[in-house]
């Protein structure tokens, strides 16, 4: 049934290399033999972690608050980023979540993954659970990263998710895993 649905790529061209990401363009072909040129965005795989620390006032989330250019705005998200050329997803979370808030977690659990937006991305974001935690030490910054660490009690976070500084949509579907994963 889905044969009716699955187009065939054909040909691919690099139109643009950034340290970040690659834009292509993809020839491809639908089923009933219509082609089309349609523009993708490659980029590495990503990871977010929701650090989930108790505290003598309650469960709180560990997140880092910066700047984000593309929104031009501060953001209150979970510790993430990208996967280092091959990085295991896990690794990556257990690395970001050290690097950005100078945690350490004792546990970790994969929550999930999604494509952040399968019309014109290829990677995959994969979503972590961290439990545990020690510290926090030192932040381990890359050299154009600011950025400021909070904890933050779990119902305000949920309570106003969407609403500025929780802006970042894929923060809102590590929630949501989140959720789903502690009602089960």
């Amino acid at each position: 049934m889905e044969e009716k649905l699955i187009w065939k790529e054909e040909s691919r061209k690099i139109v643009l290399n950034t340290p970040v990401f690659s834009v292509t363009e993809r020839i491809c072909r639908s089923p009933q033999g219509i082609q089309k040129t349609y523009t993708v965005l490659d980029t590495a795989e990503w990871a977010m972690v929701i650090p989930l620390i108790k505290t003598t006032d309650g469960e709180k989330f560990v997140m880092v608050k910066q700047w984000r250019h593309g929104a031009r705005e501060i953001s209150l998200e979970f510790p993430g980023g990208v996967t280092e050329k091959g990085e295991a997803p896990e690794k990556a979370a257990f690395r970001e979540l050290k690097e950005e808030t100078g945690y350490t977690a004792g546990k970790i659990e994969k929550l999930g993954e999604f494509n952040p937006n399968p019309a014109i991305m290829s990677n995959k974001i994969h979503f972590f659970l961290a439990q545990d935690l020690e510290g926090p030490d030192k932040q381990e910054l890359d050299p154009d990263e600011f950025v400021e660490v909070l904890l933050i009690p779990k119902d305000e976070v949920i309570k106003n998710i969407s609403k500025p500084p929780y802006i970042h949509a894929l923060v809102a579907a590590a929630l949501c895993l989140y959720m789903n994963q502690s009602t089960n």
